[in-house]
């Protein structure tokens, strides 16, 4: 694509640009028909009386309009979207009635990812979302043509990593080397192990029958049940299909993760992005040595990214390895202490789980006795760090250190010994302004180019 010029306070100029794929019609034209279904379905005791006075010819003919009105308007809609791609900015323009402006700028894109849902994949078509640091929301172009979807992500890459505007469209996607892959036995028995779906169907089997007998209702046993239903498919059919063949790769722009069964997902780890690192066990997976890594991303709220659904923890510690090159698991792991004795007279049952540990490059902190979690912040993403008590805590002597990072987040070391927190507080300022100073800049493609390599269902994380 050849980038237009323009002065950098302009939107896209007047036939300049680029369009969508022309199905994109198609995925727009269901928002009027929506508005429609709701009105329908808020009247729907007077459908049948007002089919009656419409009469059967009517009633096909203002069906037949509806459809082609919402036709047209997904076609206008689509007419007015453009996106452009200059030196400095992706710029997306969008709106039939109310215009929206779009100025991503490429140094501040953190993530590009391409989306084939089963219809998209079936039509040869992909979405692209955009996460922009400082952004509350991903911008997205729904849909592109596949082949489109991933020349613009190497291009828009290529150009946040500083190549030159001439060169950055021919670039292409960089290579990368595949480094494991969740085995689809492993998936399904850690989701069965996990408990929750579990939980939330026997709940549903015990409280819909309860409801039912006691009100006699069975529109509230449905309002009771259908909520525990979808956390049912949530924790177990539908976590399969969305991390089904989860595989992690490597490639100079970061670590690459594909995932998904009907819908495949293509994502990218950012370098330099991840504020904490979260492990979790657990309690029946501590037996297989089995673990859960999530990740906290600049520019991501408070939502968890997902770098392994499951793996070993050998393997885990690899892969954090290849994201922060200073961690090591196993050292941060062993570094934690518990909290102390008399911590049992705050919280008598899970102050076991509670701990606290620092190495030289991580502040952790641990909670959870069924399903225990590690969280681990690099020093130099640190934001903030603060100590608060409570009232009964004060009087036993304990304190909670609070470490705030960049994904606007927190780890928190529970009830600690009230003097060794004072000290860490003023101990963990000090490293991470260090960390800081030392901290080099870190950008797309600036890492060595990985060969590629396919893979063999198991993992290659040497």
């Amino acid at each position: 694509m050849t980038p237009v010029p323009p002065a950098p306070g302009d939107g896209i100029p007047a036939g300049s640009g680029k369009r969508l794929h022309p199905l994109t019609p198609w995925r727009r034209a269901w928002a009027p028909l929506a508005g429609l279904f709701a009105v329908v379905a808020q009247n729907a005791d007077q459908l049948r009386t007002w089919t009656a006075s419409l009469g059967t010819g009517r009633s096909l003919a203002l069906v037949a309009t509806v459809l082609v009105c919402a036709s047209g308007y997904g076609w206008l809609s689509w007419r007015v979207t453009r996106y452009l791609v200059t030196d400095t900015e992706l710029r997306i323009r969008t709106g039939l009635l109310f215009r929206r402006s779009a100025h991503l700028r490429l140094d501040r894109i953190q993530s590009v990812d391409i989306t084939r849902p089963l219809l998209a994949r079936a039509l040869g078509v992909a979405k692209l979302k955009m996460d922009v640091v400082g952004s509350g929301s991903a911008d997205e172009l729904a849909f592109l043509d596949e082949n489109e979807a991933r020349d613009l992500r190497a291009e828009l890459l290529a150009r946040a990593a500083g190549i030159a505007p001439e060169a950055a469209p021919t670039a292409g996607e960089a290579p990368a080397r595949a480094l494991y892959r969740v085995r689809t036995e492993d998936l399904a028995w850690a989701l069965a192990l996990l408990g929750s779906a579990w939980g939330f169907l026997l709940g549903a089997l015990v409280l819909a029958p309860l409801v039912w007998v006691a009100t006699g209702s069975l529109f509230a046993a449905l309002v009771v049940v259908l909520p525990m239903l979808a956390a049912v498919w949530r924790g177990s059919l539908g976590a399969f299909l969305t991390q089904y063949g989860w595989t992690v790769s490597e490639s100079p722009d970061g670590l690459r993760l594909d995932h998904g069964l009907l819908q495949r997902d293509h994502a990218t780890v950012p370098p330099g992005r991840v504020q904490s690192v979260r492990i979790v066990e657990p309690l029946l997976w501590r037996a297989r040595g089995w673990v859960r890594v999530e990740l906290e991303v600049a520019g991501a709220g408070n939502e968890s990214g997902l770098l392994l659904p499951v793996a070993p923890r050998a393997v885990a510690g690899a892969l954090i390895g290849r994201i922060l090159p200073a961690v090591d698991l196993e050292q941060a792991l062993a570094s934690v202490h518990r909290a102390p004795r008399r911590a049992r007279w705050a919280v008598p049952v899970w102050r076991v789980g509670y701990g606290h540990g620092v190495t030289d490059a991580v502040f952790v902190a641990r909670q959870g006795r069924l399903r225990l979690r590690h969280t681990l912040v690099p020093h130099a993403k640190v934001q903030s760090v603060r100590l608060t008590q409570g009232p009964w805590a004060r009087k036993l002597r304990l304190a909670h250190i609070h470490v705030d990072h960049g994904a606007n987040g927190t780890a928190t070391a529970r009830l600690q010994d009230a003097d060794h927190a004072t000290r860490e507080v003023a101990a963990q300022a000090t490293r991470s302004r260090l960390s800081r100073r030392r901290a080099t800049p870190e950008r797309w493609l600036t890492g060595p180019p990985a060969a590629p390599e396919a893979t063999d269902g198991t993992n290659d994380t040497a």
